[in-house]
């Protein structure tokens, strides 16, 4: 499970979260706190929660089998 973990915050930082420059900025468009995107930027040890990764995808307008399918889970 923890490498699933991995690919899954690995996805958001590298193909959503990088595209910004501020993190704030990031959580107001998610709908999530900014501690959680300092987590997923910096913190290898994060495990994304299922009410985090379900907010984000919301924000993206995508399922979360589409999530899964986009970052090889």
């Amino acid at each position: 499970m923890p490498n699933k973990n991995r690919r899954i915050v690995e996805f958001i930082r590298d193909e959503w979260l990088s595209q910004y420059t501020n993190n704030s900025q990031f959580a107001r468009d998610h709908d999530i706190d900014e501690k959680m995107v300092r987590l997923i930027r910096d913190d290898s040890t994060y495990t994304i929660s299922l009410t985090t990764l379900i907010k984000i995808c919301d924000a993206k307008a995508i399922s979360l089998q589409e999530f899964c399918t986009l970052a090889q889970v």
